[in-house]
């Protein structure tokens, strides 16, 4: 079982692109858990330290039951809708530090690859999002943790189309690497 991760700053697409590529691949993906967790309780940005673990648990578990769902259905890869270095940021943004658990989680989590969403698209403004001015300044805390674990990781960047496409090529490369034989992209209606 493949596992991706797409990481980075708010507002880059992580979500859309975790979509497209589990349509892409026939697969399934694991949803970001902060935003369910976050709006069922009406927190908005206003969540604490204990809230971040809640979420890391929650993110955490919903990887297992999406790669427990792909492997039930032969499934060669799961995508992974952010993952716990987004946390780990935010906790040490946020709070000045991060639980221990938690970077012990990071240091024993293996991903395949982890795809590296940049800040080229447009803010979109969202009651959980709280930062627009720093997507550059946390993009680069992101490069620089996946760059000094030695992460097999790779940059996106461009419009969604672009993203896609460089995901799809990425992906493809992993997949056929490893002995399976990537799915042909669907056709482009009229």
């Amino acid at each position: 079982m493949l596992r991706i991760a797409l990481t980075g700053p708010e507002s880059t697409g992580k979500t859309t692109l975790s979509r497209q590529l589990a349509e892409q691949y026939h697969t399934v993906w694991a949803a970001e858990y902060a935003r369910e967790y976050l709006e069922s309780r009406n927190l908005g940005s206003h969540y604490t330290l204990a809230d971040l673990e809640i979420i890391a648990r929650g993110q955490l578990a919903a990887e297992e039951a999406a790669v427990a769902q792909a492997e039930a259905a032969g499934l060669p890869v799961v995508f992974c809708d952010t993952e716990l270095l987004v946390i780990k940021v935010w906790a040490e943004h946020a709070f000045g530090a991060c639980p221990e658990w938690i970077l012990n989680e990071i240091e024993h989590r293996h991903y395949d690859l982890v795809l590296l969403l940049g800040v080229d698209i447009p803010w979109e403004p969202d009651p959980l999002r709280e930062h627009p001015q720093l997507r550059q300044h946390f993009y680069e805390l992101y490069r620089s943790e996946l760059d000094s674990r030695l992460s097999n990781f790779a940059e996106i960047s461009g419009d969604a189309c672009r993203r896609l496409e460089q995901a799809r090529f990425l992906v493809d490369e992993l997949l056929l690497s490893h002995g399976f034989v990537p799915p042909q992209p669907a056709a482009l209606e009229s």
